[in-house]
């Protein structure tokens, strides 16, 4: 059939409508482009479609930088100019909350973009083929794409990805991680057994094994990763949670601080604390910080980051289960939650203290969308929402949400 596409939508695919009105998605093409499609895939009330033609391309096409996009799912918009990509992602953010949070004049800023998009990633996760090659999934399926070069990553990855060698090895995965601050490179063994590998290297390089039950074991070097934001080092545990692109990541910190505004009285709530990013850089300027944090390896690393503090207080477990039978009350938050957002009864133990101010740092619009409907509802006003691109060449958006007490 023949399409007019209308719009990106959340996920990456550019939108039409057939003949009948049905919305139609199709990979790989653009918003404003007239193209032939073929259906894929019938579901009630939409479909999905194969691009099989452009008959009427967009000014913003480009000639895609690597040789594997399209066969792999790790980048899905190297077609489109980066300047294009900014102004899709501020759309479908307004998109979100216009349609899911009933707020079509949401203060949605213009997406905040790098000067460089490319070899940013400090942290990537591979698979091993039969024959031991290095591999990502295919978009949306589940075979994998050998991978012989790979523009996201951040050059000490390019280096490790360059020097490794698994053939007859057997991985459940292969994870390669770099502080892009202190030059330091973990390589990270997924295994299928307790019984660690025989490993040879001759590379400046720390190498861990993580056993089938989650138990880790240094086999090279350190046990640990360090990575230093705003001239603060953190240490950061192999399996532990850190954002992949370090200086988008020290905008996120600059943009918490500006809509916080932490005071000396102040009790800063970090709450899913992670490594202890944001906590541990405001902690010299506030009364005090409550750590929560799920992960047992994350939240022993905090502890370790926040040595030189006596003023920080930490709480492993779910947000949900643990806030609501703390005494302490915050006066400023910032929630940095998994994709599926904050969870009914932890966004309710966020707002009982009613904080002065919440910084909302989301990595998918649809629910921070949700959680701003609610908590708009709960009393408290949307000041700014600023996207900051910390995924160049992919769909993926990440945000930060200004809300004050009304």
């Amino acid at each position: 059939m023949n399409l007019k596409l209308d719009s990106m939508a959340q996920g990456g695919e550019a939108l039409g409508r057939d003949a009948g009105g049905r919305v139609v998605f199709v990979p790989y093409a653009i918003a404003g482009e007239e193209v032939v499609a073929e259906i894929v895939a019938a579901k009630k009330g939409y479909a999905r479609a194969r691009l099989v033609e452009i008959v009427t391309p967009s000014p913003a096409r480009v000639s895609p930088r690597c040789e594997h996009f399209g066969a792999c799912g790790g980048c899905q918009w190297q077609h489109l100019a980066y300047d294009a990509q900014l102004r899709f992602k501020t759309d479908i953010v307004r998109e979100q909350f216009a349609r899911i949070a009933r707020m079509p004049d949401a203060p949605v800023r213009d997406t905040l973009g790098m000067h460089e998009p490319w070899r940013y990633r400090n942290n990537v996760q591979f698979q091993l083929d039969a024959a031991g090659h290095l591999c990502l999934c295919a978009l949306e399926a589940h075979d994998l794409v050998r991978i012989r070069e790979c523009h996201l990553l951040h050059p000490l990855l390019d280096e490790m990805f360059g020097a490794l060698e698994f053939a007859g090895a057997d991985f459940a995965g292969v994870t390669l991680r770099a502080g892009t601050r202190t030059g330091e490179k973990l390589l990270l063994l997924e295994g299928r057994d307790d019984a660690p590998p025989q490993i040879a290297t001759d590379e400046p390089i720390s190498i861990v094994y993580q056993t089938p039950r989650g138990d880790t074991l240094p086999l090279v070097g350190k046990d640990a990763l360090h990575e230093e934001l705003h001239g603060r080092v953190f240490r950061i545990s192999p399996s532990a949670f850190f954002q992949v692109n370090t200086a988008m990541a020290e905008m996120l910190v600059d943009l918490v601080e500006r809509y916080l505004a932490p005071r000396a009285d102040d009790v800063l709530l970090d709450a899913f604390g992670g490594v202890g990013t944001f906590g541990m850089l405001f902690a010299s300027r506030v009364a005090r910080v409550i750590e929560i944090e799920a992960s047992a390896r994350a939240a022993e690393d905090a502890r370790a980051n926040a040595v030189e503090f006596s003023n920080v207080e930490f709480h492993r477990g779910k947000v949900e289960e643990v806030l609501p039978n703390l005494k302490a009350s915050a006066s400023i938050v910032v929630a940095d939650p998994p994709r599926a957002g904050l969870a009914p009864r932890a966004l309710a133990a966020l707002l009982a203290p009613s904080p002065r101010a919440l910084a909302y740092v989301s990595c998918d619009p649809a629910t921070l969308a949700r959680d701003a409907r609610r908590l708009v509802d709960g009393g408290y006003r949307l000041v700014e929402v600023q996207p900051v691109d910390m995924f160049p060449q992919t769909y993926h958006i990440e945000s930060v949400s200004w809300f004050t007490r009304e």
